[in-house]
């Protein structure tokens, strides 16, 4: 399936993946708003054997069929301390 992953301006290192390019029809109002402006960041052919950085490849897969949408997050800060 192909995926086109859009950047968050306003909130840094925050994605969202889309099964169309700029449909963002399938996310909810309130998360556009939070998420403010989107930029086109990348395209790709996902998978269930395609490495993601921050998750896995089905469960994205999954929450684009079902969801219409994926919010990929910044990783949790963990203290070394």
């Amino acid at each position: 399936m192909m995926c086109y992953v859009y950047r968050s301006e306003r909130r840094p290192d925050t994605y969202l993946f889309l099964p169309a390019a700029d449909d963002f029809s399938g996310v909810p109002d309130g998360l556009m708003e939070l998420f403010g402006e989107a930029s086109f960041a990348l395209e790709f052919e996902l998978t269930p054997e395609r490495k993601l950085a921050q998750a896995e490849p089905t469960q994205v897969m999954v929450s684009l069929r079902e969801q219409g949408f994926y919010l990929q997050m910044p990783p949790a800060n963990q203290s070394l301390a």
